[in-house]
């Protein structure tokens, strides 16, 4: 291994190591928080307001051609092999498992989490967060913990809106288009979606907030002076946030199967 590779082994394990720590002083200031019954609501509120009104139109934007693509692709491989009045049962797979929550990931951190990300960053240049501190005020639990509440409580109601988008376009598509009856398609997607189903797409969807905002509020802070490294600041917390999505993704979609187990065989 040479040098370079070396030198990036070293920036990205000293990188995870700093973000752990991050994350380890997120985790006591909320529970300082709840337990000194400081939270800053008015904060939470307005952090709510704001990214709802910023993601919400987009997830809806994203998830109808979504919803239409997985129709039409579910659709002509169900009739392929006759199957084709299960393609509710199929949508309802693709689209409460694995679609909303991930578009609902994508949105609230490209969307919400640069908007954090350059907030608390531009914050950090105009040298609010080094006032804040001198004046005694704790950081995370003004500024960090509000974004991180906000982040959660909007992408478990993004994730019930985008639910209902995706499959309201599955089923303009399936009637439509391919000329099926919207009869079969909600009596099968009804018959073989679980309620352990929505559980674990809320449950996604709420991971993937933490994991978003806390990321954004990461970068946000450490954010180095100037104009430039605001952007960069930025860049990089969403391509974290969408790494870190994706694996948490796996990880839960493998313990799926153990948490909820299935009614048996379809």
């Amino acid at each position: 291994m040479g040098v370079g590779q070396t030198s990036a082994a070293q920036s990205v394990v000293a990188e995870a190591a700093q973000m752990v720590r991050f994350s380890v002083a997120v985790t006591a200031a909320v529970w300082s928080s709840i337990r000194r019954r400081r939270l800053h609501w008015r904060e939470c509120v307005s952090q709510m307001w704001f990214l709802a009104n910023v993601t919400t139109v987009s997830a809806a934007l994203v998830m109808i051609p979504l919803g239409v693509a997985v129709a039409l692709q579910v659709g002509s491989l169900a009739g392929r092999i006759g199957a084709g009045s299960y393609s509710g049962a199929v949508v309802a797979f693709l689209i409460i498992g694995q679609a909303a929550p991930l578009v609902c990931a994508l949105i609230i951190a490209g969307v919400g989490g640069s908007a954090i990300c350059a907030d608390l960053g531009a914050r950090a240049i105009r040298e609010e967060i080094d006032a804040l501190e001198v004046l005694g005020i704790d950081v995370l639990e003004r500024l960090v913990i509000p974004r991180i509440i906000a982040a959660v409580v909007v992408t478990a109601l993004l994730n019930s809106i985008v639910m209902v988008v995706g499959i309201g376009a599955c089923l303009l598509v399936h009637v439509y288009v391919q000329q099926g009856n919207a009869e079969s398609f909600l009596r099968n997607l009804v018959t073989f979606s679980q309620p352990s189903d929505l559980v674990l797409a809320a449950l996604k969807a709420i991971a993937f907030a933490v994991i978003s905002a806390v990321v954004a509020s990461y970068k946000g802070l450490l954010t180095a002076k100037g104009a430039q490294g605001v952007g960069n600041a930025v860049n990089e917390a969403v391509v974290m946030s969408f790494v870190l999505v994706f694996l948490a993704n796996l990880a839960l979609s493998q313990f799926a199967a153990t948490l909820f187990p299935g009614k048996g065989s379809y």
